[in-house]
């Protein structure tokens, strides 16, 4: 087969998400869309996959999409002739510890919310479930009965056949060699038969990077980052044992383990806690169909604890040890979207040994999101742009590696911290804060100030779904700022610049707020897509005429800064990273006014700085800018100051807060404060989906100003009604903590689950947001109705309120 000249899309990969891609593109009515492979199909990670198709995934799209790969697997056969072995045996999944009954039954509660089927089990009844299993140590577990298992190659030769149906050119044995450039965009593939005697170049609209375990690399030719690394997977099928009938699959997290029949087979796989990273010297030019060397050693303590588990395997021979690899990216998340560094370059890589069980929803996702241009619904958990630069070091791959793959079945804690690869990213207060008793978490690669232990106690993590050994900290923390003056620092959030001439109307085009303000006015705003979801939330000061500083959250600073890329159009602006540039410190609390008066000679009055205002400032003996906002709800200033002057502005404030009750903060202490006070936080709260009206912002967008992005969408739904409220609850019981996506239930019935939970120290209660269906109603019958939130598995009542329930007014902030 000859390759054409000329392709909408080349797709680069032959695994099953390469497949997945061009069958739903091509389902989408595309034409002239190309995929190459360098081997075979299927021939890198694919063919020696599980096979296991869960369901439940960590948040309702995630979950979604798993759904869709489950439901398609079913139906491909039936369309393609191909038979994806696709069976739905269920899945028992069992605790050993009373914490992961804890996470299990939280999971199943989940499951509630995202329509998924789910049955708590105890002991007993994980026994009639999995008949094989010794009981020993087993606190519960939970039953999943669509999840299933299917062949991996066969589910990828399903959909290649799909899409080549659908008049897609699949080419095998082709290697892409490079790619061709101009400025942000792809203009062509250059390629080479394997045996060498063929080459040419086509071009291209655009390309999708779906080369797996070499993902990293194709980035790299087409200059995006794509931060993953293969690791060492291993697993062993026993001989035939007699009598063995199709099973469950059966997780056993706590002992790393997952079991899977297969033809009257067991196979017994591994997400061990310590992995192998493979490959750093790259992946051999002749890999096809590989298999790594054994190595027994490594794999025996888990044999061991299974041969326990499962007594079968003990009286049964092993007919294969295997060991592949497969790529893992450093947050166990995989890739997919549009890279942040180019036009036309699509990502779908990193699949962290799930996958099969989301290549076919992935694959859905991102044909459609190249197809309108933007995304189909919130895909932030994977969407590449959420990547730092840094972490397409190789070093820091390769360290968070070893890591990550045994994350997969790691008790998940909330707050859990990554151990690996940790202090790339430092703020200018990185040691004052450390000598003064800091625990560091780890957002972007920056580490961050999460709460302050005491000279007494130690300084990490213990790690639980009950009240951690910070949460007396964190209280402290809070009461200070609620009561005095808390100091925190805020250096790692995004600090970008946009400057030119056009730099107002542009602004003005992208934010749903008026960006015809005057200099030092700080503006509250958001990107809006053109449904009026919400793709950024952010503030906005005005530093001239000219010039603007848009301040986003940490782990968003590329994607919004992309995303304003993308929409300069002919726009004369300036677009630039300064979040190194400057420190800042958050001096909150009713006495953060009086404390700044010491270290300053600048007027902090309401008259000469209200409100959402900035000024320049003498701080100590050197300069700063102050801003008057707050993401806590009470009086206070963010002081920037540049990074030189970092060290000595701390200094200068810590040292005249001493006699008036100042304390270090931490980020658990911004989180408690900002829900008691209903502040959404994006990713939670508002995302690319959620309207801005319908999440309460409606204050933030000026629909009498020029045209914005998204302007129609916003005078639609004023026309329309909104069809959902962000509201914002309240246990009655003080005891049970909220985390996020546990179920909302409504006169009875679950109509959603939070988007974001915490704890309200001030209030004395859990505090949860989540949207609730309201399509005709008042704001009245929204707050007739009784609402519980179910916390693994038991019902608590809540008090529902749309009106923040901390200073409803805000009369705190601009005191």
């Amino acid at each position: 087969m000859s390759l054409p000249n000329h392709a909408r899309v080349v797709i680069i990969g032959g695994g099953v998400i390469g497949c997945s891609v061009a069958y739903h593109l091509t389902k989408l009515g595309w034409k002239d869309v190309v995929l190459l492979e360098r081997k075979q199909l299927t021939s890198g990670t694919t063919w020696h996959a599980a096979g296991l198709i869960g369901q439940l995934r960590s948040s309702s799209n995630m979950t979604k999409l798993a759904k869709y790969s489950a439901d398609l697997y079913l139906g491909l056969e039936a369309e393609t002739g191909v038979a994806t072995g696709m069976r739905q045996c269920g899945s028992v999944s069992v605790a050993l510890t009373d914490e992961r009954k804890e996470e299990l039954y939280r999971s199943a509660a989940m499951a509630r919310a995202f329509g998924v089927p789910c049955e708590e089990l105890s002991p007993a009844e994980v026994k009639e479930r999995y008949q094989h299993i010794n009981l020993d140590g087993v606190a519960g577990g939970i039953w999943l009965p669509t999840d299933g298992q299917a062949d991996p190659a066969n589910i990828a030769l399903a959909l290649v056949k799909g899409a080549r149906q659908r008049g897609a050119v699949v080419k095998e044995r082709t290697k892409v060699t490079g790619v061709v450039r101009d400025g942000r965009k792809v203009t062509g593939v250059n390629w080479v038969s394997d045996d060498g005697s063929d080459q040419g170049t086509i071009a291209c609209d655009m390309i999708v990077n779906c080369a797996g375990m070499w993902g990293r690399e194709v980035g790299k030719m087409a200059g995006v980052n794509v931060p993953l690394h293969a690791c060492e997977h291993f697993y062993i099928v026993t001989e035939g044992i007699s009598g063995l009938t199709q099973m469950p699959v059966l997780r056993v997290p706590d002992e790393c383990a997952y079991y899977k029949e297969d033809a009257g087979k067991i196979l017994l796989g591994a997400f061990e806690p310590n992995a192998k990273p493979w490959a750093m010297d790259g992946i051999p030019d002749t890999f096809e169909f590989d298999q790594l060397a054994e190595d027994f050693d490594h794999f025996e303590p888990i044999l061991e604890a299974a041969c326990n588990r499962m007594p079968m395997l003990a009286e049964a021979g092993i007919h294969t040890f295997f060991n592949g690899p497969e790529s893992f990216t450093p947050d166990d998340a995989y890739h997919l979207g549009l890279a942040p560094e180019m036009d036309n370059v699509w990502v779908a890589a990193g699949f962290n040994s799930i996958g099969i069980q989301s290549a076919g929803g992935a694959g859905m996702a991102l044909a459609q999101w190249m197809e309108d241009g933007q995304k189909p619904f919130d895909l932030g958990d994977v969407d590449i742009s959420r990547m730092q630069p840094f972490q397409g070091n190789q070093h820091y791959l390769y360290e968070r590696s070893k890591e990550t793959l045994g994350l997969l079945y790691a008790d998940h804690f909330p707050f859990r911290q990554k151990a690996t690869a940790r202090g790339v990213r430092r703020t200018p207060f990185h040691r004052h804060l450390l000598d003064q008793g800091a625990v560091m978490g780890e957002t972007a690669g920056w580490e961050r100030a999460n709460w302050f232990a005491r000279d007494d106690q130690a300084r990490e993590y213990e790690y639980t779904w009950g009240r951690p050994n910070w949460f007396d900290n964190a209280a402290a923390e809070h009461n200070a700022v609620r009561e005095n003056v808390g100091m925190y620092d805020m250096s790692s959030f995004g600090k970008i610049r946009v400057e030119g001439p056009d730099a107002e109307g542009f602004l003005n085009h992208v934010c749903g707020a008026d960006m015809s303000v005057p200099v030092g006015k700080i503006v509250y705003t958001q990107f809006l897509n053109t449904r009026a979801g919400i793709e950024a939330d952010v503030t906005v000061t005005r530093l001239s005429e000219t010039a603007y500083l848009v301040v986003t959250p940490s782990g968003t600073r590329l994607a919004d800064e992309s995303w304003m890329r993308r929409h300069v159009g002919e726009a004369r602006v300036m677009i630039t990273d300064v979040t190194a540039g400057e420190g800042v410190l958050a001096v909150m609390g009713p006495n953060s006014r009086a404390l700044l008066q010491r270290v300053s000679p600048a007027d902090f009055s309401n008259d000469a700085n209200p409100f959402g205002t900035a000024q320049e400032i003498e701080l100590g003996m050197g300069l700063a800018r102050a801003h008057r906002v707050s993401y806590v709800g009470e009086l206070g200033w963010e002081i920037y100051i540049s990074s030189d002057m970092a060290a000595h502005a701390f200094e200068t404030i810590f040292e005249a807060g001493q006699d008036v009750g100042l304390t270090l903060c931490g980020m658990h202490m911004m989180d408690s404060c900002r829900i008691e006070k209903a502040f959404r936080h994006f990713g939670h709260d508002i995302t690319c989906e959620d309207h801005v009206l319908e999440a309460g912002l409606g204050f933030a967008v000026k629909t009498d100003k020029p045209d914005f992005i998204g302007r129609d969408a916003v005078l639609a739904k004023k026309d329309e009604g909104l069809s959902q409220r962000l509201v914002q609850f309240k246990l009655t019981d003080p005891d049970h903590l909220l985390y996020h996506n546990e179920p909302l239930i409504r006169d009875g019935e679950i109509v959603g689950y939070l988007s974001s939970g915490g704890y309200g120290h001030h209030l004395g209660a859990a505090i949860g947001m989540g949207y609730v269906p309201c399509k005709g109603e008042t704001v009245a019958d929204v707050l007739a109705s009784s609402y519980e939130i179910d916390v693994a598995g038991t019902r608590v009542k809540a008090e529902a309120s749309l009106k923040p329930m901390y200073d409803p007014k805000s009369e705190r902030v601009r005191a």
